[in-house]
């Protein structure tokens, strides 16, 4: 480079007209480097063109149609960004509003179950209170006793059998609130009753007719009309059961009752009343939350543990109480489930497990059957089938059905005001045959009947409400 300036410096030097005018200047520039400059005037031009010439008017026109071009190709992408992030800021919003209204509902939500919760809360202190009160509370001093008169001697009293002393037939019937607890509480259990306590007795629930039908394990007669126990606070109690241990185990005594309300997939909350009393109120004093999920109203409760069907299968389960766990599960053999066979009026019953006298029972059917009520007696520790009956009466056509000494009853409708008992199978003989026992459904959607060994009673659950029947049965043939 340097040698091709050295050269053109001496050919302009060359020239004797531009030899005195010419000019070499060197320096550094402004990053440093050495830079040489030469000038020299022109030998024909006086002076230099106008910028203003056609050169610069053809270069300011490229220079507009440059910036139409990059006015046009960046503008344009340059906008649609900016579109596209005021849409996004808008959806953003949008969401922002949703979420806080979501989170206002469930604040709301969250004050009307702390106040629910503080009511009942309230609620469980005034129990304690109250049942602090009555233990606190004096028993009423014993009045001699009298002894009977002869005409008392015949009005009604029955001899037990295996035992020598009389009993009264009123400590098996219900009082007029509707409670069927056993009316023998602690004080008759350990001692005669005063005169007194027997009048108001007496006075208060008259004689039934007939009662020593209801000893032993006859026979089916009749069905009393219904007894209302307590009705369902929310849509989640129009289906459910309810049930008591007749073999109860500790810490739970014999006047537990427990409640399932049976609709929504997620059924598994076990509420537990410490009586009939407590129940009439709605003040559980236990809440278990059973760790399978439950299908249909088919459960039931005996020597401490929960049977039941888990949802979607055919596996039974033995929820026990004490331990608030799985203590065994067994799957049915063949037994349809889920709408497979279930009782006319659907609710997934397939499967229904129910006690009576004789241990516990499972009433459903199978492919082999063809749909057939198929009876099967359970080992209740394993849950194993220790032996199966099938009758010839299809689960489909009936209501519902319950066990009592061995003998399966089914129901006509569960909703006909009057419904009938209308079959029986006896397991004894392995025999069924048609009957016609009067059932009232009283608020025409029964979903649930079960035979209530420790009251010996039937207890429904009949559009929203538990109710009760009393029970007449036949004297058991002697052998």
């Amino acid at each position: 480079m340097f040698l091709l300036l050295s050269l053109y410096v001496c050919g302009l030097l060359l020239r004797g007209d531009a030899q005195d005018q010419a000019a070499l200047w060197r320096g550094n520039d402004r990053s440093g480097r050495c830079q040489y400059t030469f000038t020299v005037p022109s030998p024909v031009e006086s002076s230099c063109p106008q910028t203003g010439g056609p050169e610069m008017e053809d270069l300011k026109a490229r220079l507009n149609l440059l910036e139409v071009l990059v006015y046009q190709v960046t503008g344009k992408d340059t906008e649609r960004p900016r579109v596209g992030v005021a849409r996004a800021q808008a959806d953003l919003q949008d969401a922002l509003n949703r979420a806080v209204g979501e989170r206002n509902l469930l604040q709301e939500e969250k004050e009307r179950l702390e106040r629910e919760l503080g009511a009942l809360q309230r609620r469980m202190d005034e129990m304690r209170r109250e049942t602090e009160r009555l233990r606190n509370k004096p028993c009423p001093p014993q009045t001699p006793m009298v002894p009977p008169s002869p005409p008392l001697q015949n009005s009604g009293v029955v001899r037990p059998a295996g035992g020598s002393s009389p009993m009264s037939p009123l400590v098996n019937r219900p009082n007029r609130q509707g409670d069927s607890r056993n009316l023998r509480d602690s004080e008759w259990q350990y001692g005669r009753p005063g005169y007194q306590e027997l009048k108001a007795a007496v006075t208060e629930i008259p004689a039934p007719v007939g009662s020593d039908e209801n000893i032993g394990c006859g026979e089916l007669i009749s069905v009393a009309n219904p007894v209302t126990h307590r009705k369902a606070d929310n849509i989640a109690g129009k289906y459910g059961v309810w049930m008591q241990d007749p073999e109860a185990v500790s810490p739970y005594g014999p006047d537990m009752v427990w409640r399932i309300d049976t609709i929504g997939t997620e059924v598994r909350q076990l509420f537990g009343y410490e009586d009939m009393e407590q129940l009439s109120k709605g003040f559980p004093s236990k809440v278990l939350l059973l760790p399978e999920l439950m299908e249909s109203t088919g459960a039931t409760m005996y020597r401490g543990s929960l049977y039941y069907q888990r949802r979607r299968s055919r596996t039974l389960i033995r929820y026990d109480l004490s331990s608030e766990s799985i203590a065994a599960r067994r799957d049915l053999p063949h037994a349809g489930f889920h709408g497979q066979y279930p009782y006319s009026w659907g609710g997934y019953t397939d499967i229904d497990l129910s006690v009576d006298e004789q241990g516990l029972w499972a009433v459903y059917s199978t492919s082999k059957a063809k749909g057939a009520i198929v009876i099967s007696q359970l080992d209740p520790h394993s849950l194993a089938v220790k032996k199966s009956w099938e009758t010839n009466i299809r689960k489909t056509s009936v209501a519902n059905s319950f066990i009592i000494c061995g003998r399966l009853y089914t129901l006509s409708s569960y909703s006909a005001a009057n419904a009938t008992i209308n079959y029986m199978y006896d397991t004894a003989t392995s025999q069924g045959k048609a009957i016609a026992v009067p059932f009232k459904n009283q608020y025409l959607y029964t979903c649930m009947v079960d035979y209530n060994l420790p009251q010996r009673k039937l207890f429904a659950w009949d559009n929203y409400h538990l109710v009760s029947y009393d029970l007449k049965l036949g004297r058991t043939q002697a052998n």
